[in-house]
């Protein structure tokens, strides 16, 4: 594989792979810029038949590798990335939309992830167990290790097109486990260079084949084929929904949306708080997950918090995404900001008020804060993956666990305030995956568990180490000893 080279300036030319081979001229997918509808690059698609080659070319293998030579192919991958993160974060910029900054922050995620992933190679992941412990226990011992599955279908959304990438493919290469990833169409140059990257790191074709194409003829065939093993999902709940229930007999792992509160008690630091609140909800253009899509403030507190909150944002400028100085760029594409706009003119409508931003140019919409928000608006009512800030009052801490509860979602949260006794409540009674005091609801490592309840996902956690786990099973055998 040559190295890969990155030239944002110029339309690139770029190719889905099986097993290391280019698919061949077929069908032409474009990518254009969400804020200037520049042409960022041209993509080759998959067909049915690349489905059935990746999948047969994962099946029939090659040397397994040893843990050592996971780990080295993932360090490369590493020491590869930083040579040129610049070019990964112009790219990201460029089919996202996002600012240079922001881009810049994921690519050092992703170093992370490859670094996180490489030191668990090197780790011991058997387990001794002694027989003789019990009264009727003989003189054995049960051994148990990792063994890797036989393929596994890896897809991914647009907010992360590096990061997200990296977080199932890495794990997977750990395991031992061929992988077949299925970007989105949204932003598959990201994910075709990180394959590459990976191809140039040494990683053996037929673990990794990258694959882009009409649904009925990629997707689908994927999810459905008895010899996938497992579907590592993040994207929506419907598309998650219904590939829980197509997938048939398989391991399945969805990470889904939230609706992710940031609760501000009483007894809160309100600059913190608005620290908090301004971060949660508008870097990475409100495009995540676990991004804040609730602002719940104690009513004692709300005038103050508001004040402060206002004039932090005012720091989150918006604009061309290339610009260094820019802290929020665009939202995917054009329908994505209609849409927002769209349920922020409902909420007006409802009674909530405008104290900040609301202004939408193409893809370009300004972080935007609301007060008055009604509980029943759809803005907060559903996930509105965009820089929008609704905030609604409550009276006490019941009344904060059950407003944050009222929701389909359960996937993270963030809490300020001063008070143990508060924090422990919290932890203990708000039905999500991740309670994070004084700290952004999408605070976490990258190799730490990260997951949902809910309609956020099955309560099967992602992160390195626990990704690992599904991407492999455990076997068990008993010697005389």
């Amino acid at each position: 594989m040559d190295p890969v080279t990155i030239n944002t300036t110029d339309v690139m030319q770029l190719s889905c792979y099986v097993a290391g081979k280019k698919v061949k001229p077929g069908h032409e997918l474009e990518v254009r810029n969400p804020y200037n509808n520049r042409l960022v690059g041209v993509v080759q698609t998959a067909t049915t038949r690349d489905v059935d080659n990746a999948v047969s070319a994962a099946l029939k293998g090659g040397t397994r590798l040893t843990h050592y030579e996971r780990y080295a192919i993932l360090e490369r991958a590493r020491h590869l990335l930083v040579q040129r993160k610049e070019d990964f974060a112009a790219l990201i910029s460029a089919e996202a939309g996002l600012a240079i900054r922001e881009a810049r922050y994921e690519t050092e995620r992703a170093h992370d992830v490859l670094l996180f992933a490489a030191i668990e190679c090197l780790k011991d992941d058997g387990q001794l167990f002694s027989c003789d412990v019990s009264p009727k226990g003989k003189h054995r011992k049960i051994l148990s290790f990792r063994e890797p599955l036989s393929l596994g279908v890896c897809i991914t959304p647009f907010n992360h097109p590096l990061n997200q990438v990296l977080h199932k493919i890495a794990p997977a290469i750990v395991a031992g486990t061929p992988v077949i990833l299925k970007p989105s169409e949204k932003t598959p140059l990201t994910a075709i260079k990180a394959t590459e990257l990976l191809y140039e790191a040494g990683l053996p074709p037929h673990m990794l084949s990258v694959l882009l194409g009409n649904t009925s003829e990629v997707a689908e065939p994927l999810v459905k084929n008895p010899a996938v093993d497992i579907v590592s999902f993040t994207g929506s709940v419907a598309v998650g929904k219904r590939i829980a229930a197509t997938a048939g007999y398989k391991k399945v792992i969805l990470e889904l949306g939230g609706n992710d509160p940031l609760i501000i008690m009483e007894d809160a630091d309100l600059d913190l708080a608005a620290l908090l609140a301004a971060e949660g909800s508008f870097r990475n253009s409100g495009q995540r997950c676990t991004a804040v899509k609730r602002i719940l403030v104690h009513e004692k507190v709300q005038d103050d918090f508001i004040r402060k909150f206002v004039h932090k944002s005012r720091e989150y400028t918006c604009g061309d995404p290339s610009d260094p100085a820019t802290m929020v760029g665009t939202v995917i594409d054009e329908a994505a900001a209609v849409y927002l706009e769209r349920v922020t003119e409902d909420a007006v409508k409802a009674g909530a008020k405008i104290r900040l931003g609301g202004a939408r140019r193409g893809a370009l919409l300004e972080p935007t804060i609301l007060t008055n928000v009604p509980r029943d608006a759809d803005i907060v009512v559903n996930e509105s993956f965009g820089p929008l800030a609704p905030v609604m009052t409550f009276t006490d801490i019941n009344d904060a666990i059950t407003l944050s509860n009222a929701t389909a979602y359960g996937l993270s949260s963030g809490i300020v305030t001063r008070s143990m006794e508060y924090a422990m409540r919290f932890i203990k009674e708000l039905k999500v995956g991740t309670v994070n005091i004084n700290e952004i609801p999408g605070f976490r490592i990258e190799s730490s568990p990260f997951g949902g309840v809910k309609d956020s996902g099955l309560g099967i956690k992602e992160g390195v180490i626990e990704a690992i786990k599904c991407f492999s099973f455990i076997k068990t055998c008993s010697i005389p000893w």
